[in-house]
């Protein structure tokens, strides 16, 4: 016998009585066996029990797709249980990728205009969680002719569903927009909850109701007073605070109403001050978590101050806020504090400046967020008159914070370091103390920022070359710290050796230490083959600044001549040959190097290009397979361009500018006009612009600056710019600076391209983007064909 369908308590019973996952799947399908067999037979009576027993399986993870026809029918039956678990069985098994979900529309037009509340609620409902873009496109003029109705119950969930349509789609704007101002007027919470949310819908996707809706900006602010003042009903207060779910939807929309806008934010000034103020003096006084709803309406205050127009005070105000936020108790309110604060930074850097105190202490979080965070706003905190304490406060967090934050400090530390120095004197002491403190988490530049320095403080070079010497002693692990003070040691060995430094105590150093102690590095394991190199070099260098005997630092030349590393062996072989057959000339070519003169902002700006100039003509990286594997789709699409144009030959000197040098004859000529920025890329805040400089010395080189910015809200992750030329120029493309473009005009990406163009052709580029923005992926690929005149001819 065929054991008899089970109710649907008695089901519920039966599963969750089973020991093991098989006995429960044999439950589940000798019961939907039963439920199939009841829906052949076209019980009417009973299939709304059936369709709701199926509802409970699905819930569980089971397939019932073969319920989605029953719902139909349920639902255009007129018996009202029969509608409630159609409608329930619809908005769970059926979705915009079924075609079923159509044949409901007439349902649910039927429904929506019988009359009956509780129908109207289930139809209502279920168009609000599975309804399609076409069935909102049907049926939209009769949710609009619900939002007037009489019935709370029903005008609320119009109000909803008017939500979903307009997130579905943004061109029904039009149909919901004269309603709204009416419903502003209710008292019933529900409605004007949802009205101020349908508003916000509207001004997000809409233009014109933007504008439309600035003109009852005065309306809001009323509301949102009397909210503040007198309360809305007792029954919503949380915690004290009156209606707080109401207080946030009315700030977000105030916030968007008054962004940009004058007229508005002057409106919203003085209610925003009353709110902030009122709000403060709460929290002040009851700094523990259990005000939150106070805590959220007071953060949306802030952030509604940021973004609107407001005066100056109420901006303090936002800010002093903020700062209370950083006493609180919670991690996540000091953490959103720290977010925002770094987000002012740039606008109210002086209002910031008060709360740095709180924010250094946050360094010693042991939340590893929060402590970043911390970190990101102590350094935009720095400036020339802080600069001295706030170097100390980092430094000292630098010796105790987490490895992954290491890096972080040490390159903020060296950047802070090398815009606000008081003196060389304390910014080689500052980049001495990051070396060995954290020498191998650097950047890549600080040990030729650090030799640059060094070498134009000439009154600091015995007191630089001690220091490092010292700190070479006591330490040989750290690579950078290592480099530098190889190459200060064989620079200014001799001075070392003197010991009248009186910047520190008197240093009593042999020859032989020197030597020995740069022999230690080159047979250090730890040793980098660049750190080798230097020490090499050094002792090289020292043997012409030595008085000794010169045999000892031969026989290490020597021994490296037979190096498995070629570099190393090719210096090694050179030296030997200088001590062999060119010793005459030996300590014309072993000199000090020449002092980096500089005059002024414009020989800096001069002297970093001509660096990144002369790193791209020596020999760059090749880009690793990956890479050029990406680029072959770009490559072909302007005349076939190969992948050779990646690689230029070593350009030639130019024959003009060494006759002039022979003739001894001045060579100067006057400065180039600079080449105008061009603006190639931009969409949804994302924007692209090229920067074009053409070196004097080389009129075929062009370097292009790609600049990547982003003025949205939400951040540009993964971001990759990829360039092609045709075959009659070549390309090489240096790393970009990062991969992330943070919002609201965060730090840019900027990336280095350097075209060789010797027949002055005019200059055609092919670019590909690809980055994620608001988690959507954007891939555009776009030609170039306007080029300023200037940058090839």
């Amino acid at each position: 016998m065929v054991a008899p369908s089970l109710k649907l308590q008695d089901l519920i019973e039966e599963i969750r009585g089973a020991k093991t996952q098989a006995q429960e799947r044999e439950v589940i399908q000798k019961e939907c066996a039963h439920i199939r067999a009841s829906f052949r037979d076209g019980d009417p009576v009973h299939r709304h029990r059936q369709l709701a027993k199926l509802l409970y399986v699905h819930m569980l993870g089971y397939p019932a797709h073969f319920g989605q026809m029953e719902c139909l029918k349920l639902i255009a039956s007129s018996r009202f249980t029969d509608k409630r678990v159609g409608y329930l069985g619809a908005m769970l098994l059926l979705d915009e990728r079924h075609d079923a979900h159509l044949l409901i529309t007439n349902s649910i037009k039927n429904d929506l205009s019988q009359g009956i509340q509780p129908v109207q609620g289930l139809a209502l409902c279920t168009l609000s969680t599975m309804g399609s873009a076409e069935m909102c496109r049907d049926l939209a003029p009769e949710v609009e002719k619900l939002l007037l109705q009489p019935s709370p119950y029903v005008r609320k969930k119009a109000i909803l569903t008017a939500v979903h349509m307009i997130r579905k789609v943004p061109e029904l704007s039009s149909v919901f927009l004269p309603p709204c101002v009416h419903l502003l007027h209710e008292r019933h919470h529900g409605i004007l909850l949802g009205t101020i949310t349908l508003i916000t819908e509207l001004c997000e996707r809409s233009p014109a109701a933007l504008r439309h809706f600035r003109k009852v900006v005065p309306q809001l602010v009323q509301i949102l007073r009397t909210l503040v003042t007198t309360g809305y009903s007792t029954e919503h207060s949380i915690s004290g605070v009156s209606d707080p779910f109401l207080q946030v939807q009315i700030l977000r929309l105030l916030r968007i109403l008054g962004r940009n806008h004058e007229e508005s934010s002057e409106t919203m000034n003085d209610l925003l001050a009353q709110v902030g103020a009122g709000r403060r003096a709460l929290v002040a006084t009851n700094t523990d978590t259990s005000r939150n709803a106070g805590n959220a309406v007071l953060f949306e205050t802030v952030l509604t101050i940021m973004d609107i127009r407001s005066a100056a005070g109420l901006r303090v105000l936002a800010v002093n806020i903020l700062g209370r936020f950083l006493l609180n108790s919670d991690r996540n309110i000091r953490y959103v504090a720290l977010t925002s604060l770094l987000r002012l930074v740039q606008s109210d850097h002086s209002a910031v400046q008060r709360h740095r105190p709180t924010v250094v202490d946050c360094l010693q979080e042991t939340d590893a967020s929060l402590s970043r965070r911390a970190l990101e706003l102590s350094l935009a905190l720095v400036n020339s008159s802080n600069v001295r304490a706030m170097m100390q406060e980092l430094q000292a967090f630098l010796e105790s914070c987490p490895p992954d934050l290491r890096a972080d400090c040490a390159s903020g530390i060296l950047l802070a370091a090398e815009r606000f120095a008081p003196t060389k004197r304390w910014h080689i002491d500052t980049i001495l103390h990051v070396l060995t403190t954290a020498g191998t988490h650097v950047r890549d530049d600080a040990v030729a920022n650090l030799t640059q320095l060094i070498g134009g403080a000439q009154e600091l070079h015995a007191y630089s070359v001690r220091r490092l010497y010292n700190a070479l002693a006591e330490d040989i692990s750290q690579q950078p710290l290592v480099q530098v003070a190889a190459w200060c040691i064989g620079e200014y060995g001799d001075l070392l050796l003197e010991g009248n430094c009186e910047e520190i105590e008197p240093l009593q150093v042999d020859e032989e230490e020197v030597l020995a102690l740069l022999e230690k590095v080159l047979q250090s394991h730890m040793s980098l083959p660049a750190t080798r190199g230097y020490a090499l070099t050094a002792l090289m260098k020292l043997s012409t600044r030595l008085q000794g005997d010169n045999n000892r630092i031969r026989q290490v030349v020597s021994i490296y001549k037979s190096c498995l590393d070629v570099e190393l062996q090719q210096r090694a072989v050179e030296y030997d040959t200088l001590f062999r057959k060119y010793d005459h000339m030996r300590a014309a070519i072993l000199e000090k190097m020449p002092l980096v003169e500089r005059d002024g902002a414009q020989a800096d700006e001069e002297a970093k290009e001509s660096k990144a100039a002369a790193q791209l003509s020596e020999a760059v990286p090749a880009p690793t397979e990956p890479q050029a594997s990406q680029l072959l789709d770009l490559l072909d699409l302007l005349d076939g361009a190969s992948g050779d144009a990646q690689h230029p030959p070593p350009l030639d000197p130019s024959p003009g500018g060494a006759l002039v040098y022979l003739l001894d004859l001045p060579c100067a000529p006057p400065p180039p006009a600079p080449i105008p920025d061009l603006k190639v890329f931009e969409r949804e805040g994302v924007q692209l612009n090229l920067s074009f400089i053409r070196p004097p010395e080389n009129p075929a080189l062009l370097l292009i600056t790609a600049t990547a910015t982003n003025s949205s809200e939400g951040d540009v992750t993964d971001f990759i710019c990829q360039a092609a030329v045709p075959k009659s120029l070549q390309l090489q493309m240096q790393a970009p600076s990062g991969n992330t473009v943070p919002a609201r005009g965060g730090l840019p990406i900027t990336q280095l391209f350097r075209i060789l163009n010797p027949n002055k052709a005019p200059v055609r580029l092919k670019l590909r983007l690809t980055y994620n923005h608001f988690h959507q992926s954007v891939q555009e690929i776009f030609e170039v064909n306007n080029l300023p005149v200037e940058s090839w001819q």
